[in-house]
């Protein structure tokens, strides 16, 4: 700080700062009872620090117990500085003149926030959320153990084709073998450039040699492994350690990284997403996360426990209210679906207030959108609800992986903000932004503190 010259002020011509009780614990009579001696007997001896419109810096404990004690005036060091025309400048001077007393964690923690810019701290927050995220859902595949052919010259346009798709739609990775099948079908390629007559097509054979393409590429590096997913075969893996000082390492990096705040905790209803299959949860999850909302995914009709998890989910949430938003095939299962779900929700969990809503596929998105039908092509006859659907759309069936992923998600995101209050998601978004900020400073706060520990100790 500046030297200036001491003067005396009478205790009304000084107040102590707004912001200090923000930062700092409220000073109270308590909390000054151990000055009160000691300044009773040998007056201030340290001088408060002031700015030059009466502001208190620094002394607000010794202005408190010199207004106990009934001092007329307390000797103070004059900052040039105005608290009414530089608030910044004055809340990070009031911060440094602080710095050197002893002061409780949560007052450090509130001191090194104000360090921090509240939306590089939420963009640095989603980050680590995403790459958090990213490594609990990995889905590793492993290949047989034997040398694979190269891909021929004659696959090439197949190849190529697939490549095109990946490449351009990098941020829905990974994608599904069967959203590739439909994504082809957009512009077929040839499945084999020798044979003018082998236009990729909706069918098992053409499919199959996207199955096949898709595995040989990514053993080859022509396609990277990330970039395809096969969600119905989940490996469980362990993140273990060589020694305790690399774990405490990555901790510290980690720490505090991955909080949520809940998004739709002011919400007046609760809502959750139904996804049938498990090949289309990739952009149902991206969109899921922004807004917290769980996902379920059913695999056709959803079991008890499933269900049950919901129900649960509901309760704890203390509203009264459920809007539960349905993904699922355009067939007769897939309309069946959704209304079975929330019945069953109802009739066996006594959940009275439902609302449930068939987000995709419907019959206009099929008919809008000019979809490929699945190439199973023709509803089954002895699937549920058959004969009510061929009467009302006809037999020709299609799959939820018909949807390109951009539209899926923009399908579902609006789906989503006409079921909530918008504003009110708002307003919980800017405050995790805040959020964000107070733990920054813990995060940064406790690595200081921690900076000095020997790891090598720890091994």
């Amino acid at each position: 700080m500046n030297d200036s010259s001491i003067r005396r002020f009478d205790l009304d011509q000084i107040r102590p700062a707004p912001e200090n009780e923000q930062l700092y614990h409220r000073v109270t009579t308590e909390s000054v009872s151990d000055l009160i001696p000691s300044i009773r007997e040998h007056g201030i001896l340290e001088p408060l620090v002031v700015s030059e419109d009466g502001f208190i810096l620094s002394g607000h404990r010794r202005y408190h117990a010199a207004g106990i004690i009934g001092l007329a005036t307390v000797p103070c060091r004059v900052e040039p500085i105005r608290r009414d025309e530089d608030r910044d400048g004055f809340l990070l001077l009031l911060r440094e003149a602080n710095r050197q007393r002893v002061k409780t964690l949560d007052e450090v923690v509130r001191e090194e926030a104000i360090s921090y810019d509240p939306d590089d701290c939420y963009t640095a927050l989603i980050e680590a959320r995403k790459k958090l995220r990213g490594r609990a859902m990995r889905v590793m595949e492993l290949g047989e153990e034997r040398k694979r052919a190269r891909i021929s010259d004659a696959k090439r346009p197949l190849l190529e084709a697939l490549v095109r798709i990946l490449d351009g739609n990098q941020g829905w990775w990974p994608y599904t073998v069967r959203q590739l099948h439909y994504n082809l079908l957009n512009d077929p390629p040839l499945i084999h450039a020798g044979k003018p007559d082998s236009t990729y097509r909706n069918d098992l054979r053409s499919y199959r040699a996207c199955v096949d393409i898709c595995l040989r590429a990514r053993f080859c590096g022509a396609i990277p492994w990330n970039a395809i997913a096969d969600e119905t075969r989940p490996i469980i893996t362990w993140t273990t350690w060589a020694d305790p000082a690399l774990f405490v390492r990555d901790q510290l990096e980690k720490f505090l990284s991955a909080y949520w705040r809940d998004l739709m905790q002011s919400q007046p209803a609760h809502v959750e997403l139904m996804v049938e299959k498990n090949t289309a949860l990739g952009p149902v999850k991206e969109v899921a996360a922004r807004y917290c909302i769980p996902v379920t995914s059913g695999r056709g009709f959803a079991s008890g426990p499933p269900r049950h998890a919901l129900a649960e989910r509901f309760r704890a949430s203390g509203k009264d209210r459920l809007v539960v938003l349905c993904l699922s095939d355009f067939d007769p299962p897939g309309e069946e679906v959704a209304t079975s779900f929330a019945r069953t929700l109802r009739d066996d969990f006594a959940m009275r207030r439902i609302e449930a809503q068939k987000v995709c596929l419907t019959h206009d998105q099929v008919r809008n959108l000019k979809l490929a039908h699945s190439f199973d092509q023709k509803a089954k006859p002895k699937s549920q609800g058959y004969d009510r659907f061929v009467r009302q759309y006809g037999p020709d069936v299609y799959e939820l992986e018909a949807l390109p992923a951009e539209t899926l998600s923009s399908i579902l995101t609006k789906a989503i903000d006409r079921v909530i209050d918008v504003d009110l998601f708002n307003a919980e978004v800017e405050r995790e932004k805040v959020d964000s900020t107070g733990l920054q400073a813990v995060r940064e706060t406790v690595k200081r503190l921690l900076a000095n520990v020997n790891m090598g100790g720890l091994q």
